[in-house]
């Protein structure tokens, strides 16, 4: 399967976000932006939902806060329980620490691999040829050619006002991007 994908750079981030506007309101298909750093408001220029790693990230926290809150329950109360000068055996405060402590340690880690995994990002990935300059200083706009009505020269006229460098044409094969 290979996808003809429409390539426009520019210079600078605020032609990159109103091209990126002004085709998004013109119904293309954005497929991807890149950039040297990250840009304020690109996300919402594409169109993009809001990312769900937030709610991985909460899942993953409450899973480490309450498995360590039990566990060391049942550690002090049920498995192992020593009477420490008096003191209850399943004493909340101070189970509280360890438990944020690893709440924070899951949360971390299951951003981190829900990321890598969303992103197919592991070893042994085949690199993909590099855009020119786009890690330097190029903004790079990426469109699907899908559509019937798709018209590059409409698309080129439409971009020239906003300072656009070069506007190339390349097949996506699954492999990357093909010259």
């Amino acid at each position: 399967m290979s996808d003809h994908r429409l390539l426009a750079s520019f210079d600078s981030e605020q032609d990159l976000l109103a091209a990126t506007k002004l085709l998004n309101c013109k119904g293309y298909k954005i497929v991807d932006a890149f950039t040297p750093y990250a840009v304020h408001g690109l996300d919402q220029a594409m169109g993009l939902r809001p990312s769900r790693l937030t709610w991985v990230c909460f899942v993953c926290g409450m899973m480490g806060a309450l498995g360590m809150l039990w566990f060391e329950y049942w550690v002090g109360a049920i498995s192992w329980p020593i009477n420490v000068g008096g003191k209850p055996w399943n004493s909340l405060p101070a189970n509280v620490p360890v438990a944020f402590e690893t709440a924070v340690l899951l949360a971390g880690f299951g951003s981190v691999f829900a990321l890598l995994g969303v992103s197919r990002l592991y070893p042994g990935k085949k690199v993909q040829p590099e855009l020119e300059r786009v890690t330097d200083d190029r903004f790079v706009l990426v469109l699907d050619e899908a559509d019937a009505r798709f018209d590059t020269s409409q698309v080129e006229a439409m971009l020239k006002p906003l300072n656009l460098i070069k506007l190339e044409e390349r097949v996506v094969t699954t492999e990357g991007f093909q010259q």
